[in-house]
């Protein structure tokens, strides 16, 4: 996305000036006293009548951006071998879904926060505690009976713990193996579980669940680059992916961002003119050069730093998957204020601007905020419901 282009205001002020410089001369033919509020009428002339009105006075300021999917980030694959099977770009994996094959074993997409950092399973480990001094063991026939001792049993599967093991039993269910307690700890029948859905997919039912068998993600991706071939290794880069809505980025201008906060609602235009509900998910921390900034220019009057936009009804988009768009905020706004259109503003003879009434009269005003073709207006004469003339 081009950088560095100026923010559009929809606020005319440029309209004001020509306003301003028409009237200057009617006014000041008619002597309006320069201390006072109210000045004498004149003859009536031709123009439209408009109402003064309170309203809520919303000035907006619009700023490119574009749509898309956001950035391609690499899925944490695991699994050693080679790549036998990918997905299609563009392709949506939902949970229990298999993102790739490695060495034809699949890999599947779990939902969760937690990287998958080792195998899942029942492991046939001694307890520390039931250790025999083997000093002070009888050999084989050695009792007072003369008996052979009794072999010693395999020790019992230990059963593992931790919050990677309540993050798959969570996942193991949603899909539909059940059976088990969802918990902190792989007991055998989470062993059985697995091995059904190992069964599911084709693989050996080992009941362990493999480091490289299972991908974690906060929900639905969307399939990016491959970084690899098939035929190629897999490692941390092989697959790409996005999360599945579309979403807006923006780059601000890092001196004009106040309007950046997370939560705030935003309008966003999408290239066939229709306007969509947004919102601030995310505002960047580090700022950008624009490009092009030599290293003895600080840039700082282009930085600008990524806001990202969120659509909560991706329906209202339909089909479109990329393209520029403008997104449109809030710059200020005032509250039960009184306004009329701009075009009604006159210039005053001895500074500022002014009204001129139904009847004729010129009452001095104080302008406040312009925005949206209209101005806020004040001052002792002024009020509600008042009928002002639009000059011609």
């Amino acid at each position: 996305m081009a950088r560095g282009r100026p923010r559009r205001r929809t606020a005319l002020l440029a309209s004001v000036g020509a306003v301003v410089v028409t009237a200057v001369a009617v006014v000041g033919a008619l002597g309006l006293g320069g201390g006072e509020e109210e000045g004498p009428s004149a003859p009536s002339r031709a123009g439209s009548v408009v109402a003064v009105t309170r309203t809520t006075l919303t000035e907006r300021t619009q700023v490119d951006g574009r749509l898309g999917y956001g950035t391609e980030i690499p899925l944490p694959v695991r699994a050693t071998g080679t790549v036998t099977w990918l997905p299609e770009q563009g392709a949506t994996v939902r949970r229990g879904g298999v993102l790739l094959r490695v060495d034809d074993r699949p890999v599947v997409l779990l939902y969760g926060r937690l990287p998958m950092y080792r195998d899942l399973g029942l492991t046939a480990t001694t307890d520390p505690g039931d250790s025999t001094d083997t000093e002070s063991t009888e050999a084989p026939g050695s009792g007072e009976d003369g008996a052979r001792a009794a072999p010693t049993e395999p020790p019992a599967p230990t059963e593992l713990k931790g919050m990677d093991v309540l993050q798959f039993e969570t996942g193991l269910a949603a899909l539909g193996y059940t059976g088990f307690t969802v918990d902190e700890t792989f007991t055998a029948r989470t062993a059985q579980a697995v091995g059904r859905w190992q069964k599911s997919l084709g693989l050996p039912e080992t009941g362990t669940v493999g480091i490289g068998d299972v991908v974690y993600s906060t929900g639905r991706v969307r399939i990016g680059r491959p970084g690899v071939r098939l035929g190629g290794a897999a490692g941390e880069n092989t697959l790409t992916y996005t999360g599945t809505a579309r979403k807006v980025v923006v780059d601000a201008s890092a001196a004009d961002a106040v309007w950046a906060v997370r939560g705030t609602g935003v309008r966003v235009r999408l290239p066939d003119g229709k306007t969509v509900k947004g919102e601030v998910a995310s505002v960047g921390k580090q700022a950008s050069a624009p490009e092009g900034s030599g290293e003895g220019d600080s840039g700082q009057g282009g930085a600008t730093v990524p806001v990202t936009v969120t659509i909560r009804d991706q329906k209202s988009v339909g089909r479109l998957e990329s393209g520029p768009v403008t997104v449109e905020y809030v710059g200020r706004e005032v509250k039960d204020v009184l306004v009329v259109p701009v075009a009604a503003l006159v210039a005053l003879a001895e500074g500022g601007h002014g009204l001129e009434t139904e009847q004729g009269r010129f009452v001095a005003v104080r302008t406040g905020l312009f925005a949206d073709g209209k101005v806020e207006v004040s001052g002792p004469a002024v009020r509600e419901g008042m009928k002002v003339r639009i000059p011609e």
